[in-house]
């Protein structure tokens, strides 16, 4: 009946793996002023509101696109939506940017 929750997200390690190996694509669900004032190099910023308008315009749905926001509720909602628009291959990194600056790399800012 509902869809299989356990793989709609992913940890910092694992996502940071899949990017190092070129295997996924980071998405930025984020506002620009965030995105200014800390950002992943890579990543390709679609605020959260632009989405609907911008996805199929934008995203490729065979491509392994990891969704990224400040804590990782946004991320969440946005890959939920994508699933239900056939994007099959969509992951919420789990604590968002604050995570990856915590776990992966110190300098991106925290806020």
């Amino acid at each position: 009946m509902s869809s299989d929750m356990s793989n709609f997200e992913i940890t910092v390690q694992d996502a940071a793996i899949l990017l190092k190996e070129g295997k996924a694509k980071l998405i930025d669900v984020r506002e620009p002023i965030e995105y200014a004032t800390a950002k992943i190099d890579g990543s390709t910023l679609i605020p959260m509101g632009d989405i609907p308008a911008r996805a199929h315009q934008e995203l490729d749905p065979d491509d392994h696109l990891l969704i990224l926001c400040h804590h990782g509720a946004r991320s969440l909602s946005v890959t939920n939506w994508l699933r239900q628009q056939g994007f099959d291959s969509t992951q919420s990194i789990a604590g968002g940017i604050e995570q990856w600056s915590r776990e992966i790399d110190p300098k991106v800012p925290r806020y």
